[in-house]
């Protein structure tokens, strides 16, 4: 261990199990001396293991739906009281796609279901960053980071409307970021990881073939969960300080790629064996 948080106050969205990135980056912020703060839904808290990890973390955890102004509001307050002043970095892990659960096509979209999406996944970062800038809750030179992922730029199958909300994360982390930047010397930035087989990820239809595909194209493979935590806790320590309004690739190389050779191998092998295109499509 480093101590790069030691004496540092932090507040972390998104741990449900000890799948979930937030779990792993509540772990190791802890590790590196950071007093921390757990977040969810209620009911993700009811149905999750969260308590465990507050248990693990000597942390307390803080119920709100990151939707909610009101309920930002209440976390933000009851986080710095807790944790007997500002805090130094916030990791935003939340997102969910009712289309993508539902089995909607990206051209059959519900378009209160996408209104859920972006509210969700991107809009709550933007709730967040407004609250607690009204609130003057971070100190100077924090770091807020966002997850975010490659399909904000590329388009990929059947990740559909949650590439939309991915993109406007990454917009709102860059206007929010000037103006922080400008006005408190705060930082903020999302990350884009490499597909990691979380409870969430592991329900995606096709997740396997995904990961797959970007281990083959990628020159340092895939990115875990761990290396994931450990990138993290780099973004919120001083090592930074100068790093705002960045999307950061951590995906082992995968989206500066065309084509790689073990990728183009197995293509090969499938296209001799099976030239046909699917008759349908799903999406």
């Amino acid at each position: 261990m480093y101590n790069l948080l030691k004496g540092k106050k932090g507040l972390i969205f998104g741990a449900l199990n000890d799948k979930s990135l937030a779990w792993k980056v509540a772990e190791r912020a802890y590790e590196e001396g950071a007093e921390i703060v757990l977040t969810n839904t209620p009911v993700s808290i009811r149905f999750g293991e969260i308590q465990k990890l507050a248990d693990k973390c000597n942390a307390v955890v803080i119920p709100a739906d990151a939707t909610s102004v009101k309920d930002l509001e209440n976390l933000i307050d009851k986080a710095v009281e807790h944790l007997g002043g500002k805090l130094d970095f916030i990791l935003h892990s939340v997102a969910m796609s009712l289309n993508v659960r539902k089995g909607r096509t990206y051209d059959n979209l519900d378009y209160g279901f996408l209104n859920k999406t972006l509210d969700i996944s991107a809009i709550s970062f933007h709730k967040l960053l407004q609250v607690a800038k009204k609130k003057d809750a971070i100190n100077e030179w924090g770091s807020v980071v966002a997850l975010s992922y490659v399909a904000a730029q590329r388009t990929l199958y059947r990740y559909n409307d949650m590439a939309d909300a991915k993109a406007m994360l990454e917009s709102i982390a860059r206007s929010f970021g000037y103006i922080y930047g400008r006005e408190k010397k705060i930082r903020v930035n999302t990350i884009s990881q490499s597909p990691t087989l979380t409870t969430a990820g592991s329900g995606v239809k096709g997740i396997d073939g995904l990961m797959d595909f970007s281990e083959r194209m990628s020159p340092l493979g895939n990115a875990t969960a761990d290396e994931f935590a450990n990138f993290c806790i780099v973004m919120f320590s001083d090592l930074t300080k100068k790093i705002t309004m960045q999307n950061i690739f951590h995906d082992g190389g995968f989206s500066s790629m065309g084509m790689s050779l073990r990728a183009m191998t197995v293509y090969n092998q499938a296209l001799n064996n099976n030239p046909k295109e699917p008759d349908n499509y799903d999406e």
